[in-house]
């Protein structure tokens, strides 16, 4: 069995998109690889951009298909069909592509400082301007610089550098050694919403060792993307608003022991709170009907969003 094994969740309406991500799969320096594509129910079969693969790279794939899980499932399913003698799992979305060296420059690290979870930057076109590059966290109290060729960072508490802009993690960029890829799961109830940020914070908590690359390890793709692909005016907003919420509900559980931390998490979660209020207000403005039924959902696990929506009301009045 190979040293590494890519899990890649597939669910996309164009042809030859997969077939760039396992390229550059293939194209690594680091060769020692065995790859799971997870068929989440896809609307475009994974077949067409299997077939342009050679023989021998296409005995290195096993394609799992499925019932649609949504993303974290779909990983889940992967995780749990590693075979046990796999020392790294490495995720890519199956519309980026990985940097030539990043499997390289992972195993590098993670052998020589004990590693068990990694990431390294990305790269990404103009849309893609919120996140910053891993090198920025050099800067961060107590940040250690463990290597110079490619950088690797050692950054004291990340969860809770994490929680403050997690920017700089992306899945496309995570590999995790075995005592994480046994034990850790994702929350595959999150479809729509911060499923890979609650991963993070799971791994990073379980981790011994979380080693950070400057080195970009992979090239954002402009495939179907859950998360972006639902903005305020769409009737999943609100439902992604408030997964994210819950999401958010259960971090503010695993820092329960750190003020701080739960502040921070308490203002994300106002955030969440605000944002769905006004996309139902704009509903109302365009002549269309709230979602009445999520929204008393939401307000039963979490009295405060009436309370928010009554203070967006006072300001807008009061002006």
């Amino acid at each position: 069995m190979a040293t590494f094994t890519i899990i890649i969740p597939f669910y996309q309406r164009q042809d030859g998109i997969l077939s760039r991500a396992l390229a550059s799969v293939f194209s690594q320096s680091f060769k020692d690889v065995d790859v799971i594509v997870v068929d989440d129910q896809s609307p475009r079969s994974p077949d067409a951009d299997l077939a342009s693969l050679s023989e021998e790279d296409r005995a290195r794939v096993t394609v799992i298909a499925q019932p649609n899980a949504g993303p974290g499932g779909a990983r889940n399913t992967g995780l749990d069909h590693v075979p046990e003698a796999t020392r790294y799992v490495a995720f890519l979305d199956s519309d980026d592509v990985w940097t030539p060296d990043h499997l390289a420059n992972a195993a590098k690290a993670m052998e020589a400082f004990g590693g068990d979870c990694y990431w390294a930057s990305i790269e990404g076109g103009e849309e893609f301007d919120y996140h910053f590059g891993i090198a920025a966290l050099e800067k961060e109290e107590g940040a250690r610089r463990l290597l110079s060729k490619p950088l690797i960072l050692d950054v004291p508490d990340l969860a809770g550098v994490m929680l403050k802009n997690w920017a700089f993690l992306h899945m496309s960029c995570m590999v995790i050694g075995q005592p994480l890829f046994e034990k850790v799961r994702f929350d595959a109830a999150l479809r729509l919403a911060a499923e890979d940020v609650l991963f993070f914070c799971d791994c990073i908590i379980a981790a011994k060792q979380v080693l950070l690359c400057g080195e970009p390890g992979a090239l954002r793709g402009e495939g179907i993307n859950i998360f972006h692909g639902v903005d305020n005016a769409s009737p999943e907003f609100l439902k992604q608003q408030f997964i994210t919420w819950m999401a958010l509900d259960q971090l503010e559980s695993r820092f329960s022991r750190r003020p701080r931390e739960v502040e921070t998490i308490k203002e994300h979660k106002n955030t969440a709170r605000k944002q769905a209020i006004w996309s139902q207000i704009g509903l109302l403005r365009r002549r269309k009907k709230p979602d009445f039924r999520l929204l008393a959902r939401w307000a039963a696990r979490d009295p405060r969003l009436l309370q928010s929506a009554l203070q967006l009301a006072a300001a807008k009045f009061s002006r």
